[in-house]
């Protein structure tokens, strides 16, 4: 269950320290029905294991050993802020994309993308606060490509020393990868220590 935790409204004018405050509280923004920004808390979170629980199905190890796809961190951020939000039902706002922009140029966003050629295939779009990565959104305009930016994803922060890999809220399609739920005071205790770590995402 989501809980809204403060205020709405967000100036387009934010202050990049307040939202990340936020986000290292264990809140996140998302946009409501009429589009206005708001704070919000889950009783749970959704985690993705960086350790050997993380797995993926087998039909994509063949996709992933035949390297259809090339990996890239930020090469194209608004591309995959609209890919994200591109969908029926959506809390990423216009609002919500132009703080993600303000997040990105500050260095705390962060896109991690799988293209063909020069098409952009997929991505995760995320922000990376000391050793936690806290996954907003992700998304494919080819089929798999958002799953092997994923793996590719999970591999990438082992190798940056990354501790806690929050995907928010828990999905059949998570489930598939081993994410699985804490409550939200253990979530906080988690965030908390991974924070303190001196982690850089790219």
């Amino acid at each position: 269950m989501i809980v809204d935790v403060a205020d709405k409204a967000l100036s387009m004018q934010i202050d990049v320290s307040v939202v990340i405050s936020g986000y290292a509280q264990g809140n996140f923004l998302m946009a409501d029905e009429t589009g206005g920004l708001g704070w919000y808390a889950s009783y749970s979170h959704a985690l993705i294991p960086l350790d050997h629980h993380f797995r993926y199905p087998k039909s994509l190890q063949r996709i992933l050993n035949q390297n259809w796809f090339e990996v890239a961190i930020n090469r194209d951020f608004e591309a995959v802020c609209e890919g994200c939000a591109d969908r029926e039902m959506t809390w990423i706002s216009p609002e919500l994309k132009a703080v993600y922009w303000q997040l990105h140029q500050a260095g705390w966003a962060h896109s991690f993308e799988t293209w063909q050629g020069d098409q952009l295939a997929g991505g995760v779009l995320g922000i990376a606060i000391g050793g936690a990565f806290i996954g907003e959104s992700m998304f494919y305009h080819i089929s798999e490509g958002s799953k092997v930016a994923l793996v590719k994803l999970v591999e990438h922060l082992r190798k940056r020393g990354f501790v806690l890999f929050d995907a928010q809220l828990q999905n059949s399609h998570l489930a598939r990868f081993g994410a699985y739920e804490v409550p939200r005071k253990e979530y906080k205790k988690l965030l908390h220590q991974a924070i303190q770590k001196p982690c850089y995402f790219d």
